[in-house]
């Protein structure tokens, strides 16, 4: 790609440059009337003008200058187009005896000068502005990939976050089983390490389809129902369009997480938390329901590290702060999460 665009700025500076030598001939060739005398004069003025256009050109590609140097600039643009001039004014005598065509030489020197000025000073504007683009390009880039880096290092610590926030929570219903429920703690550590490894599978992964993502989470349910036993009930239902969409990975453990704790520690009784998946438009919309106390919890202000780590996460990734809701409604505890489908 970069060298087909090199080939194409290269015949395209050929062209202007046989387009100028074309031009410069039929100019000289007005005043001294002879082909030959014309051609030399333009070949000669043409070839020392593309060098001092690549010379500011190539200088200008690695040194870019600063808001006050730019009176550097016109010397070097005065300095380049006087040499031209003068190179022109020692070279054509040499290649041309007609009195006639050197007395228009001479007479012509400043106008020669004048000109090349504009035409260095212009090919140097634009190489202003073509290589400042391109730092600025470049800086951009730089700036979105260390932007990148520092998001996944974010979104990894994340997830760090995560897994040893539940593994606590799981050893301590361990520890708290083996003495008088040895084989449900026995149990327990195997669905445990099934999960772990189940997340080590996932570690690599951004994006995984909403029936992998249940598939892992019904590993951490079987957890929590050890735990808490018949209390604990679940019910989760998608609709066919739903479960090929994309979701981030682990994106609904810390938020059940949330539920079983609200649902679970603040009230008595059965609970059942509910998980809902639907297509809305170009949006997966998951819906996690969980019953509470209003004496005992606070839902509205709630959340924890769970749900603020998984907005942190979506945020992350779609760069969006509207893409999760919480509320409470009639003694149920609603948090909707919108993913979008790119």
């Amino acid at each position: 790609m970069a060298s087909s665009t090199t080939t194409r700025l290269y015949g395209a500076v050929a062209v202007c440059g046989l387009i100028w030598c074309a031009a410069q001939s039929y100019i000289v060739h007005t005043e001294v009337s002879n082909w030959y005398i014309a051609a030399t004069d333009a070949v000669v003025n043409t070839l020392l003008l593309a060098a001092a256009c690549w010379l500011i050109n190539n200088n200008l590609r690695y040194y870019q200058p600063a808001s006050g140097s730019y009176v550097n600039i016109l010397i070097w643009h005065i300095a380049l187009a006087s040499i031209c001039a003068l190179g022109c004014r020692w070279i054509l005598p040499l290649l041309t005896s007609d009195a006639a065509y050197n007395k228009f030489l001479i007479s012509s020197i400043f106008i020669r000068a004048f000109i090349d000025f504009l035409a260095i000073g212009w090919v140097g504007m634009i190489s202003i502005i073509y290589y400042s683009l391109l730092d600025q390009k470049e800086n951009e880039k730089r700036k979105a990939e260390a932007e990148k880096l520092a998001r996944d290092a974010e979104l990894y610590n994340l997830r760090q976050q995560l897994q040893p926030h539940f593994l606590f929570n799981s050893l301590n219903s361990i520890n708290a089983l083996i003495g008088f429920k040895p084989d449900e703690a026995r149990r327990m550590i195997h669905q445990l390490s099934d999960f772990l490894r189940g997340t080590l599978k996932k570690d690599d992964q951004l994006l995984v389809p909403l029936t992998d993502e249940l598939n892992h989470l019904n590993l951490y349910l079987d957890i929590e129902k050890v735990r808490f036993g018949h209390r604990l009930q679940t019910e989760i239902s998608s609709d066919e369009r739903a479960k090929t969409a994309l979701l981030p990975s682990m994106l609904l453990q810390p938020i059940v997480e949330n539920a079983i704790k609200f649902g679970l520690y603040d009230t008595t009784g059965d609970v059942t938390v509910s998980i809902r998946a639907e297509m809305d438009g170009s949006f997966l919309n998951l819906i996690i329901q969980n019953p509470y106390d209003p004496q005992t919890s606070r839902p509205k202000h709630g959340t924890g590290f769970g749900l603020r780590g998984v907005q942190r996460r979506l945020y992350l990734l779609f760069a969006r702060n509207d893409l999760m809701e919480t509320y409470a409604n009639d003694n149920i505890f609603t948090t909707i999460i919108k993913v979008p489908q790119l």
